[in-house]
């Protein structure tokens, strides 16, 4: 019988040694390399700098000449912002921005909470703190011509086998699973455009989105980790709400395009056409 050549004990536990020393170093340098920008996109990505802007969608609508100037709030007390908190989801606020300003159909001015630091340096020039010649003085802010307000419905499935709202993504209903299989849900947003002088809504659109096929924008987006464990660039629920945006605003913008104002016999505000008996409107009955 042929037996095998005793090796020493050192001389395999050196090989070993080595290789795991290589394997170490192997991956501390693929750790180091990370790829700028190349992250999860969404349907929102790039940059906007004035009226231009940089690898935006090119699905987005743009426009020639910008329409007013606009603030985006969000109602931090509806059920949906609420449901977008506890899935590590933030204000939608600054992507809207993004996307507002890559399209050039709105100049967006701060109406949000960097408005505290704006108040700051005003007080700080009035304090006498600040260099001569700083300029913070009044009559400089801009003024809001339009307030855009966002609001999310999150829909239950729309085909197959699932729980409407339940598996893999709960509440927000973008995924969900049942006997292993995993759904296709839709998620629609709607924008609001309000006239700030005179409180009159002037736009409405609805987009939707779906998880496995947003259409408009070409892409698809599957399961990319847990629910709660990234954005809007980096979660499924994330992507089709962007997506959902996207496709509001772009409804919303052809809208405007063709925007003719409303009327109102006598005057908006002064009682309308429908009136009644016994009231001091002009509409109303006289017997």
């Amino acid at each position: 019988m042929s037996q095998r050549p005793n090796r020493p004990f050192g001389d395999s536990c050196g090989t070993g040694l080595a290789l795991v020393a290589a394997g170490l170093t192997l991956a501390a340098a693929g750790a180091a390399a990370q790829e700028v920008g190349g992250g999860s996109k969404s349907a929102v990505t790039g940059a906007a700098g004035g009226a231009s802007s940089e690898g935006a969608n090119s699905a987005l609508e743009r426009c020639d000449q910008a329409l007013g100037t606009i603030g985006v709030v969000e109602d931090q007390n509806a059920a949906w912002y609420s449901t977008l908190r506890s899935y590590k989801l933030g204000s939608t606020v600054p992507v809207l921005r993004m996307m507002i300003q890559q399209s050039n159909c709105f100049v967006v001015v701060e109406r949000g909470a960097a408005m505290q630091n704006m108040n700051i340096e005003r007080q700080l020039q009035k304090s006498g703190e600040m260099r001569e010649g700083s300029n913070m003085g009044g009559g400089q802010m801009v003024a809001a011509d339009y307030t855009m307000s966002p609001s999310i419905q999150f829909s239950q499935n729309t085909g197959g086998l699932g729980a409407a709202l339940g598996g893999l993504s709960r509440s927000l209903g973008v995924l969900s699973s049942l006997g292993g299989a995993i759904k296709t849900n839709e998620a629609a947003t709607t924008l609001i455009m309000i006239d700030n002088r005179s409180g009159v809504q002037l736009a409405a659109a609805e987009g939707t989105a779906k998880n496995t096929d947003f259409g408009l924008f070409g892409s698809s987006f599957g399961w990319a980790g847990g629910a709660a464990a990234g954005g809007y660039s980096s979660t499924p629920e994330g992507k089709i709400i962007i997506a959902a945006f996207a496709d509001s605003y772009n409804q919303l913008v052809k809208a405007v395009r063709n925007y003719r104002a409303q009327s109102v016999k006598g005057g908006l505000g002064t009682g309308g056409a429908l009136g009644v008996q016994g009231g001091t409107t002009p509409a109303a009955p006289r017997n």
